[in-house]
């Protein structure tokens, strides 16, 4: 009856915790409003600096128009006369629209600067043969594009010149945005990572301000029309394909503002639903050029795609380590969990006994052992969760391995195929799942450093199904680090960048450094939602509440802080526009990157 009492009082306590933080979260949201951000951090750049035009790069500014409306049409316009750097072309490509004051509208504009080019196509090509022939009036090195009803930051090409001046090699070069409603005002804005191409390959993230070397558009054949309302993904994945990762910068400020009126693609993706199937063939036919054995499907209850590699033949075997001590109740689950629930066929189960001292433990080791359902590797002594791991990845027979906690419990049967699939794709290091608490709410979705001053689990106690920042939980994507709780990688990788370090990290951080080290060696990790467990968090290790459990993370604390420096606070797939201070994407205040464009 105690035990029951105490249960009850553990879960209770658990659910404060959670409803307490979902409070505040939802308080720090109205606080944290965007149009308060705007009116704080939304300030003009220092401009002393921008040379004269003459030494300048040339930018083509490219907009098909088609029946637009004339208000909005002037305002993108003027957007562009209104820019900081003066040493560009608009080229404005009207196909064939019905009504003539557009043409008239258009060369009224026209007249006013010289810099603006025009053209009137005598018969309607859509979207990509359009912008094909404002392509063929650009003089400019430097090509980017405008929706006739959009509006550019008036400082966005100085900043994009500054950007080229410090990144002389760079091809690619794309900026943060935010929408604009029909009275004006701004809202949800998209800080986005630095280059991900997991999410390219699930969105078109890069979208607006996207700016390309003509040399690129010229080399993969400008815009296909057979990929029309797609036709700028389709471009972005054959340029990306051919040049470095380096060279795709991203600039982390909002530099333009996509309208958002009834029946743009930026008030409701369903007005051009079309758009969503010339995706998916453009992003099959980008694997397809990379000889990836991979199906694209449209996502059920989001405009985005999942990739879904396929295993090969002959699958890989895939060594499954656990760690464990005692706690027969919890590994119980684990392992029933694995041999009942996972329809992947080539696995081996390599548990590292740290000691166990119940009969009952020791028994079902036993058994475990004598039926051939794992090998027991028994590694009594302190717990160091780093040396475990390492010392049975030694033994370890598979090409795969799966670092897996004995807190853990399989849900979708299919979770090691997808985690699998992707840690075999070329150039990968880390694959994580979306993990779940018991009650439904997430545990972790990837990890983002800086986050509680090492790193964090963003989306923490959010429901299992909360699509997440721009419905990057729903999408692969590339993350700093996944938890060892549930991790996997090959052996090769493993091996390269040297382990888990068991000198330094023996209990916390140790999945954060190995994962950073994947990162170093030029790999990149990756998260996926398609592959779901539950976590029963920190049932056997306990809690860090002894002096000299405090003692240990602090000193782990630190070696994170000497080891990784700058670069704990500097995630590349997490804006230093959102906050470090909490787990839920929020807008930080104020932004943690210099204000200077």
């Amino acid at each position: 009856m105690a035990q029951m009492y105490r249960n009850c009082l553990t879960k209770f306590l658990e659910y404060c915790s959670v409803y307490k933080e979902l409070f505040f979260r939802a308080l720090r949201r109205r606080r944290g409003r965007y149009s308060n951000w705007l009116k704080l951090y939304d300030t003009e750049p220092d401009l002393a600096s921008i040379e004269h035009p003459s030494n300048a790069p040339l930018f083509s500014i490219l907009m098909p128009v088609f029946n637009p409306d004339l208000k909005e049409l002037r305002a993108a316009i003027v957007s562009v006369r209104k820019q900081t750097y003066g040493n560009w072309e608009l080229c404005i490509v009207d196909d064939c629209s019905s009504s003539h004051s557009v043409r008239e509208a258009i060369s009224e504009l026209a007249s006013a600067d010289a810099r603006i080019k025009t053209a009137f196509r005598s018969e309607n090509g859509n979207i990509s043969e359009a912008t094909n022939t404002a392509f063929d009036l650009a003089t400019g090195e430097w090509i980017g594009l405008l929706d006739q009803d959009d509006v550019l930051h008036q400082s966005a090409l100085a900043v994009v010149s500054r950007t080229i001046r410090a990144h002389p090699s760079v091809q690619v070069i794309y900026t943060d945005e935010d929408k604009i409603g029909e009275r004006g005002n701004r809202f949800q804005p998209y800080f986005k990572p630095d280059f991900s191409l997991e999410l390219l390959r699930a969105q078109n993230y890069l979208n607006h301000f996207t700016v390309h070397r003509a040399a690129n558009i010229y080399r993969v054949g400008k815009w296909r029309k057979e990929f029309d309302g797609s036709q700028d993904y389709d471009l972005n994945l054959r340029i990306v394909e051919s040049i470095a990762d380096r060279d795709i910068i991203h600039i982390p400020f909002v530099l333009y503002h996509w309208r958002a009126t009834n029946g743009s693609t930026a008030h409701s993706i369903q007005n051009k639903a079309y758009a969503v199937v010339a995706g998916q063939r453009a992003l099959q036919a980008h694997i397809s050029r990379l000889n990836l054995d991979a199906q694209v499907v449209v996502l059920d209850d989001v405009p985005y795609y999942r990739t879904r590699h396929r295993l090969p033949t002959h699958r890989p075997l895939v060594s499954i380590i656990i760690p464990t001590r005692d706690n027969i109740d919890v590994l119980k689950k684990c392992i029933n969990s694995i041999l009942h629930n996972t329809t992947y066929d080539r696995y081996e189960i390599i548990l590292v006994d740290n000691g166990s001292t119940s009969t009952e433990a020791i028994s079902y080791l036993n058994y475990l052992s004598g039926n051939g359902a794992a090998t027991v590797l028994n590694q009594p002594g302190d717990f160091n969760y780093s040396k475990l791991n390492n010392d049975a990845a030694k033994i370890a027979a598979g090409d795969v391995l799966c670092l897996l906690n004995n807190d853990i419990e399989v849900l979708s049967p299919d979770w090691l195929e997808e985690l699998v699939s992707i840690a075999l794709q070329d150039g990968v290091g880390c694959v994580g799942p979306k993990l779940l608490y018991p009650e439904g709410r997430i545990q972790h979705a990837g990890v983002v450093t800086g986050i509680g001053g090492v790193a964090g689990h963003p989306y923490k106690y959010y429901k299992s199904n909360h699509p997440g920042y721009f419905s990057n939980l729903r999408l692969h994507r590339n993350v700093s680090a996944v938890t060892g709780a549930c991790m996997v990688m090959t052996k090769k990788v493993f091996e390269e960048v040297g382990g888990l370090d068991e000198a330094n990290l023996a209990v916390a951080f140790n999945d954060v450094d190995l994962c950073l080290r994947a990162i170093e060696a030029g790999y990149r990790n990756v998260f996926t939602p398609f592959s779901t467990l539950v976590h029963h968090e920190s049932l056997t290790r306990g809690k860090d509440n002894t002096p000299e459990k405090v003692q240990r993370f602090r000193k782990e604390v630190n070696y994170m802080h000497k080891r990784w420096g700058e670069r704990l606070v500097n995630d590349p797939w997490y804006s230093n526009n959102l906050t470090l201070a909490y787990e839920d994407y929020s807008l930080a205040f104020p932004p943690r990157t210099s204000r200077k464009y």
